[in-house]
């Protein structure tokens, strides 16, 4: 049982993870005019990444200070879901397996 949801939690950090970089790759193509917000699509997808991804930076935006355009709160949750992914995991494995 525990290490199923240890499997679990993984496979989810995993899947943020890629939301994350999907969500910044799209966010430089639309901020250098490469793909367009006018397309149906495109927005859909972009509004839908902005609703999965905004409960994970708005913590993170409290607390660093504003830098104009440059957003750091992606690279900040990525950093917290290699450590959690990583020291994390074996932390909680060893935690839940005794």
């Amino acid at each position: 049982m525990a290490l199923a949801l240890i499997q679990t939690l993984y496979i989810l950090l995993n899947v943020a993870w890629w939301i994350i970089i999907i969500q910044a790759i799209l966010s430089w193509l639309i901020a250098f005019n490469v793909i367009n917000t006018s397309n149906d699509i495109i927005r859909s997808i972009w509004i839908a990444l902005d609703r999965l991804t905004e409960p994970l930076y708005r913590p993170i935006r409290r607390i660093m200070p504003d830098l104009g355009a440059l957003d750091l709160s992606p690279m900040v949750v990525l950093l917290i879901i290699i450590i959690l992914q990583g020291p994390g995991m074996t932390a909680l494995a060893t935690l839940l397996l005794r």
